[in-house]
């Protein structure tokens, strides 16, 4: 691993910080550029994210895809999780802890705000940071390309009445361009993108330099992690600064539902026997969010400045320091599973 993978907890802690303290310092810059959207997508985020999932791209080998039907365990329990699990726990722990436990630290409106926030992240599964996690945990790029692809595909047809029906109301009206706009940017590009230029440089340079290449631009799949987390920081710096007890009180089930979902998840795999190239990346995609989509919808749906935004928010902040402690764990269990099987 290089100094930014070895480091990253450093990174992500530093990026936060310095998106509170330019939000605080800088609100107009902020604003002018979360009014830079189309369809709800912010356009500078979109290009951090492409930063993000370009390099690891690069690294599908599209003659593998072939052999992930030999293996189909860990593409079934990460849809289970995704989407018969991970969305009515999270709906479950935010009606527990803002109905029930918080009931008279927070008033019902945004009570209800908050749970919403939490239910948009629950119903949104992970599809750009979970290359990172699976690269940083040495998955194989291609099952995890064939699990993310999945996820979005089911995600346009099951997010908006998944969510409809958890937020208990029959007119939620979900954003279908903001979704769709969301899964070209952010999988069909960069996926094209990387497959015609391992192409080009297989074709023309061979695979040795191709590695090169790969070592090139590694970093900027990490530079595009922290850049998206400064921005995000950056937009809700004001209210985190202002309402530090309250972001305290929403992490909390987002904690609880982290953990948990991966406990459950990996404890699954372990039983299922998969290979930990496969299982390592399934538990992570099970556990983590697509906060960019949760956000964006959000923000559609309730507003900018909503307990739901900063809900969806704090799940970042809960998520990106969170998720790296489940992939030192994963890495460090990695005995826990089969050794890797040849299967050409």
């Amino acid at each position: 691993m290089g100094i930014f993978e070895r480091y990253l907890s450093v990174w992500v802690g530093l990026s936060i910080l310095a998106g509170l303290f330019l939000g605080n310092l800088f609100p107009s810059l902020f604003n002018l550029v979360a009014s830079l959207k189309y369809a709800h997508v912010n356009l500078l985020i979109a290009i951090f994210i492409w930063l993000m999932i370009y390099p690891m791209m690069v690294q599908v080998d599209f003659t593998a895809i072939k052999d992930i039907g030999k293996r189909p365990q860990g593409i079934w329990l990460t849809l289970v999780i995704n989407w018969l699990i991970k969305p009515f726990t999270m709906a479950a722990l935010g009606w527990l802890f803002f109905k029930v436990l918080f009931a008279g630290w927070v008033d019902p409106q945004s009570a209800d705000e908050y749970i919403a926030g939490m239910i948009l992240l629950g119903v949104a599964p992970c599809t750009a940071m979970v290359f990172i996690w699976s690269q940083l945990v040495k998955g194989d790029a291609n099952y995890t390309l064939v699990q993310v692809s999945l996820n979005d595909i089911i995600m346009i047809f099951a997010f908006a009445p998944i969510a409809a029906f958890l937020l208990g109301i029959t007119d939620l009206t979900v954003p279908w361009e903001t979704l769709l706009i969301s899964v070209v940017l952010y999988v069909l590009l960069p996926l094209l993108a990387g497959f015609f230029t391992r192409q080009h440089i297989i074709k023309n340079k061979g695979l040795p330099e191709l590695s090169r290449f790969l070592n090139h631009i590694k970093p900027w799949s990490i530079l595009g992690l922290l850049a998206t987390v400064v921005l995000l920081f950056g937009f809700q710096a004001e209210t985190i600064l202002q309402q530090p007890f309250i972001i305290v009180l929403i992490a909390i089930p987002l904690l609880i539902q982290t953990y948990g979902i991966f406990a459950l998840a990996y404890f699954a795999a372990i039983k299922l026997r998969l290979q930990h190239d496969v299982a390592a990346p399934a538990c992570l995609i099970g556990t983590s969010n697509f906060f960019e989509m949760a956000v964006a919808v959000a923000i559609s749906l309730f507003g900018l400045h909503s307990g739901a935004a900063l809900a969806t928010v704090v799940g970042v902040l809960v998520e990106v320091p969170v998720m790296l402690t489940l992939v030192y764990f994963a890495n460090c269990t990695r005995h826990w599973f089969p050794k890797k099987e040849n299967l050409s």
